[in-house]
């Protein structure tokens, strides 16, 4: 199409130059019987190539597109704690909007930081995919689309920020 347009220009161009010097008076006698010069044609560009690139509407690059990238798949959770806040509410809400239009399976990941035995922190992980679940059901998402897995504190993101490991991610099946 970009390709279209260019020849489409090119040729609007070349036949606007073409009335324009028909129609031209110098005035001149000499000039009238002195042989034309030869026009050549300008020498054909290349349009640049676009190289286009297709996103699975059902993949997890088309939920990250939607969500604004990666941390529009995250929800993120105070310390000790698996509620979902007022700021998790509007990622969740928007979630929920592309699952319902997009028949899709997701998983939901519940992490912790590194604070808290192994035991405690893959419950408070479950806890946390958990609540992602049941709000995205809440908002008329299938549960049986919805799986949920714990890691705890095994995947951190970030060793110096524990915020960034407390996290609930949703992940295209």
């Amino acid at each position: 199409m970009l390709k279209n347009k260019f020849y489409a220009k090119f040729l609007i161009m070349i036949g606007a130059a073409l009335i324009l010097s028909a129609c031209a008076n110098t005035g001149d006698e000499a000039m009238d019987s002195a042989p034309a010069p030869e026009v050549s044609a300008p020498p054909q560009r290349q349009a640049p190539t676009v190289e286009r690139v297709t996103i699975d509407p059902l993949s997890q690059e088309a939920l990250d597109m939607v969500m604004g990238g990666m941390e529009g798949s995250l929800v993120y959770f105070a310390f000790d704690r698996y509620d979902v806040d007022s700021s998790a509410r509007g990622v969740l809400q928007a979630q929920a909007n592309w699952m319902k239009t997009n028949n899709v399976n997701v998983i939901i990941e519940g992490h912790c930081d590194e604070r808290g035995t192994r035991e405690y922190n893959i419950a408070l992980g479950d806890r946390r995919a958990n609540a992602v679940k049941n709000y995205l059901v809440a908002m008329g998402v299938a549960a049986s689309r919805v799986r949920t897995v714990s890691y705890g504190k095994e995947r951190p993101v970030n060793m110096s920020d524990h915020d960034k490991n407390r996290r609930g991610y949703t992940r295209v099946n």
